[in-house]
């Protein structure tokens, strides 16, 4: 049941409105202190009133009682003065008068209902053997009964005990005249708090319209040059604000990226289709006058942009992959990295001995990581390859495997052209060259870092770049060795 009612004011849109609560939260604020002062005012008179009353019947009665104590009423019940003041206090009071002997005799009963008879009670008992005043009060019959003893003042013998009781009637009707009043008292000020809500409830989120009517003209179109907008009403609205802001320059930039990229997958995909389609204009136009070996140097030209072609549309495929979206699979298990290493530095060796540049290994320590082997080689194979690639002859490519308490690191150093330090923070950019000349002559498609740059991410690691220009660059890669840190 407390599930349902919890999901039933989840999904009531009125119950979330901020706008709603703030009201809710002013009313409870003004209506509950209301209700509580009037329970208060109303068990309060009620409580004075019958403790006055009380009190009043019991001096009444104590005086009736010293009058009977110096009489010889206990004797002779039938003095007229005697019973005028017991009939005058009972009607009074709108109640009854009892006159007991110490036999517990009713020797006087001003409704005439229970004289000569016997009355035990636990009040009358009391109060003859204790010489003390009792009371109680009947709440379903609206009356009350003081029992007070007849006793010789001097002496201090007991005769017997006086029973008074005295209507509450007058009482509970003005309890709930009080209460009436109080309850109509308590709707004007309901009415009022209503309204005092209402406005304070709409003039506190007037900022958050603002934001609210910002954020909607989002909707129908991002506009990158759009205005700033300040709503510094709240310390609140101002932080959602430069929030929003700040997200709208994020999407400037991301929308200014994609427009970036999308240029450059042209470009660059265009590039070999203008390249071949150059070649191949030149065959056609020269007709059967071309020899073989001109026809050959023109095919071989035209599978090289071929394949680079291919290696464009790989490296795109492999980066849509990697991206890092949902539903983006990576199998983490545990693997020993230097045998990994060495794998690479196996594979990459032939490309090392052509271009000159001497490939080392060193392990510092044997490490085991939860990785994902087929991603994470492709990242230091990209990063090897481009040590390779942009080193000079009789360089070196160093790669070294160490670890922490938490994280695998593999640094790959080399001593080859450096990149300069405005580049740095662009070399993981879609197709970004720090040199694009001697790229295009290496067949570099400036993808590699962003491939390798997604893959490392998704290991939830870190790469750092380090470079002098003419010394060269150092990568340091780290990677979580459990997958649960």
């Amino acid at each position: 049941m407390k599930t349902l009612i919890s999901s039933f004011f989840q999904d009531v849109r009125l119950y979330r409105s901020l706008r709603f609560r703030i009201f809710l939260i002013v009313l409870l604020i003004g209506i509950i202190p209301v209700i509580i002062m009037r329970y208060m005012m109303v068990r309060g008179y009620e409580s004075r009133a019958i403790n006055q009353k009380i009190s009043e019947v019991t001096n009444q009665s104590a005086i009736v009682a010293a009058h009977l104590a110096r009489t010889d009423y206990f004797s002779d019940t039938s003095d007229i003065v005697i019973n005028d003041e017991l009939i005058q206090m009972s009607n009074l009071y709108d109640g009854r008068i009892l006159v007991i002997n110490d036999d517990f005799l009713i020797i006087k009963d001003t409704y005439g209902k229970s004289q000569g008879r016997y009355i035990v009670s636990s009040e009358v008992i009391s109060c003859m053997n204790g010489s003390r005043n009792m009371s109680s009060r009947d709440e379903e019959n609206r009356y009350l009964e003081i029992t007070v003893p007849i006793l010789d003042e001097k002496t201090g013998k007991v005769y017997g005990a006086l029973v008074a009781s005295a209507s509450t009637d007058s009482i509970h009707d003005n309890e709930e005249l009080l209460d009436r009043r109080a309850r109509f008292i308590e709707v004007i000020i309901f009415i009022i708090v209503v309204m005092i809500a209402t406005a304070l409830s709409g003039t506190l989120l007037k900022p958050f319209d603002k934001v609210i009517k910002a954020v909607d003209s989002v909707k129908e179109g991002f506009d990158p040059g759009m205005e700033s907008i300040e709503v510094p009403d709240y310390t609140e609205t101002k932080d959602i604000m430069d929030a929003f802001h700040h997200l709208m320059s994020r999407m400037a930039e991301v929308d200014a990226s994609r427009e970036e990229f999308v240029a450059n997958v042209s470009h660059e995909l265009k590039t070999p289709l203008a390249s071949m389609k150059v070649l191949s204009d030149s065959l056609i136009q020269s007709g059967d006058s071309v020899d073989a070996e001109t026809y050959r140097e023109f095919m071989q030209d035209i599978a090289a942009e071929v394949d680079r072609e291919n290696k464009i549309i790989n490296n795109l495929l492999s980066l849509v992959k990697l991206d890092g979206n949902k539903d983006t699979e990576i199998e983490l298990e545990p693997h020993e990295l230097s045998p990994m290493l060495q794998q690479l530095i196996k594979t990459l060796t032939p490309l090392a001995e052509k271009s000159g540049v001497e490939l080392l290994y060193e392990e510092k320590l044997p490490v085991e990581a939860d990785v994902d082997e087929t991603k994470l080689s492709l990242a230091i194979m990209n990063l090897m390859e481009n040590a390779i690639k942009y080193n000079k002859p009789g360089g070196w490519v160093k790669v070294t495997l160490d670890a922490d308490l938490q994280f695998a690191v593999i640094t790959v150093s080399d001593s080859g052209m450096g990149i300069p330090e405005e580049s740095i923070n662009k070399i993981y950019d879609r197709f970004y060259r720090v040199d694009k000349s001697h790229s295009r002559e290496i067949g570099g498609t400036g993808l590699g870092l962003a491939i390798t740059r997604n893959a490392i991410l998704l290991h939830r690691g870190a790469i750092k770049a380090a470079s002098i220009v003419g010394e060269g660059t150092t990568f340091t890669v780290k990677i979580p060795l459990r997958k649960d840190i």
